[in-house]
């Protein structure tokens, strides 16, 4: 099958003309990709993705009430922070997320039907139970170190980086940073790659034919499996709303970020390119330009999560070697924990595994975290961020340097 697509990257302000030749018996397609993301029948929109909106601003609140109360020099409520990872108890300031009940962050951590249903990629029930509990943990380490003291080698406490505050755990991780960076990947990333945008979800039972037919789920305006992408697609843009604030810092930022590079400076159209037409796809029933686009969203999210990682790794080693005292780089360190622990959660096309696996995953944050006291005890001089950091871009086929030089 092949395709003639126009200047495809290059016109971002155009539709989009899918020609599909018959090849093989398969059928011949002929639409139109739209220039956003929006999609209709009989006038009225069948995009939604309101439960990605409201886990996006769950997860925000979340950051921004540790850091508020950072702030404040107030104690930080483990039992709130639980409160709001599950949506219960009411906890959010944003009386919308609390009436989003059926709604929560922590029943979609490590919860995908490749790696945690099928049990692909290394998943197992156990490494789910473990990978919630993890964060869990970090909200215990954020109360423990908003108690005042301040922060040092093997002690939990309060560091003054300028005219803000910032709270640290005993081992030098910062648990605002490795719940957000974290979650972003066990939670967001998980759902995308390997939930919404798995053939076992989108092809499930009758999901197809439905599809096909143009059944519509329910009493919506929408097939299940448009649904479905659009599930995947709210995950990075659900909460993007142009010229309003605040700007949320997942997937869409660090998109944005990493494209601001001539290096990698298609990733953003490639990505939302990628979205846009397999969406178009489906309505049109094209299940193999479909699945191509699944192919270029599993591996440029990926990318974009190695080259963050990286550049962290880099920006840490940088601000210890010039004597930050430790503070300051463990802020880019934490971020770079967290990037690097979503790698787990990447999918590589054609594997069903991440780009990288678990135990090697694991391997790396054990040794970024080797010493006595975690990253208080780092041996930066003796190049061990640097390896981890040429370990990650080895794998993506990208430089240490190309990714030191997004900001």
């Amino acid at each position: 099958m092949n395709f003639k697509n126009a200047l495809l990257a290059s016109l971002p302000v155009m539709a989009i003309f899918v020609t599909s030749c018959s090849d093989d018996n398969q059928p011949e397609f002929n639409y139109t990709v739209p220039e956003t993301y929006t999609f209709e029948r009989n006038a009225a929109t069948t995009v939604d993705f309101g439960g990605q909106t409201n886990r996006i601003k769950m997860l925000d609140e979340m950051g921004n009430y540790i850091k508020d109360q950072a702030a404040s020099a107030s104690l930080v409520d483990d039992a709130k922070l639980s409160n709001m990872y599950a949506n219960v108890n009411a906890p959010f300031a944003n009386a919308d997320l609390n009436a989003a009940t059926t709604k929560q962050l922590k029943d979609k951590t490590a919860a995908s039907k490749d790696f945690f249903g099928n049990f692909g990629g290394g998943g197992s029930t156990d490494e789910q139970i473990n990978v919630r509990a993890f964060f869990e943990t970090q909200f215990d380490n954020a109360k423990a170190a908003s108690n005042g003291d301040a922060a040092a080698a093997g002690v939990a406490g309060v560091y003054l980086d300028g005219s803000s505050k910032r709270l640290y755990a005993a081992n030098g991780l910062e648990p605002q940073q490795i719940m957000l960076k974290g979650l972003m990947g066990a939670c967001f990333m998980d759902q995308i790659v390997n939930n919404y945008l798995s053939l076992a979800v989108l092809d499930e039972g009758s999901n197809k034919k439905n599809n096909d037919d143009k059944v519509l789920d329910g009493d919506k305006n929408y097939t299940k499996m448009e649904h479905l992408w659009d599930e995947a697609y709210g995950y990075v843009y659900g909460a993007d709303v142009a010229g309003a604030s605040p700007v949320y810092k997942f997937w869409s930022s660090y998109i944005n970020q990493v494209d601001a590079d001539s290096d990698f400076g298609t990733v953003k159209e490639d990505i939302n390119l990628a979205f846009r037409k397999g969406r178009a796809a489906i309505v049109a029933g094209d299940y193999v330009t479909r699945n191509e686009q699944i192919k270029i969203i599993k591996n440029k999210l990926a990318l974009v999560a190695a080259v963050r990682a990286v550049y962290y790794l880099k920006e840490g080693k940088a601000k210890l070697t010039a004597g930050d005292n430790g503070i300051k780089a463990f802020h880019a360190l934490s971020e770079g924990y967290g990037f690097i622990m979503s790698l787990r959660y990447t999918n590589k096309p054609g594997t069903n595994n991440p780009f990288i696996s678990k135990d090697d995953v694991d391997a790396i944050l054990t040794e970024l975290m080797g010493g006595t006291n975690g990253l208080w005890d780092l041996d930066y001089l003796n190049n061990n961020l640097d390896g981890l950091a040429l370990q990650i871009a080895n794998k993506f086929g990208f430089t240490v340097a190309q990714a030191q030089t997004v900001n």
